[in-house]
């Protein structure tokens, strides 16, 4: 059915929450995993005023996402599924979009992510990633819920 999955990552309780399911549906499909982290710099880009502490911060971010891949691929491992990572950098445009491409680009057939099930106020104000992908997505996407009691 499938064969490569995309998993976009940030190290938060809700995407470690869709590895968990992306992982276990790799391991009874015998399919391959692509682990994703999508640094945005954007949001530094506003806010850092010294462009030493912006290099300094953006590759504190990189080192951070490549953490979050490499602990994902040992989770996979340990469970004998195949994963492949991909640390991707965006300066402008939104996290969302660089998942649908990464996704066509390296041939998966379905995206596995976590969704913060955030509604009214807080949905508008913080967008959602996880709905972008799902509405503008020509492939399958499941969305998992965050666990219980995280924020």
């Amino acid at each position: 059915m499938y064969q490569k999955i995309l998993v976009p990552l940030d190290g938060s309780a809700t995407a470690d929450r869709g590895l968990q399911e992306a992982v276990a549906l790799a391991a009874r499909l015998q399919a391959r995993l692509v682990l994703l982290h999508v640094v945005d710099e954007y949001p530094l880009m506003v806010e850092m005023a010294s462009v030493a502490n912006f290099d300094a911060v953006r590759e504190s971010l990189r080192r951070h996402g490549q953490a979050v891949l490499d602990k994902a691929q040992a989770l996979a491992a340990e469970r004998g599924v195949a994963s492949d990572t991909s640390l991707q950098e965006i300066k402008s445009g939104r996290v969302a979009e660089m998942i649908l491409s990464q996704a066509r680009e390296l041939g998966c057939d379905l995206v596995v992510m976590g969704t913060h099930g955030r509604r009214g106020l807080s949905r508008t104000l913080l967008g959602s990633d996880a709905e972008w992908v799902l509405r503008n997505s020509g492939l399958p996407v499941l969305l998992v819920r965050r666990p219980e009691g995280t924020p």
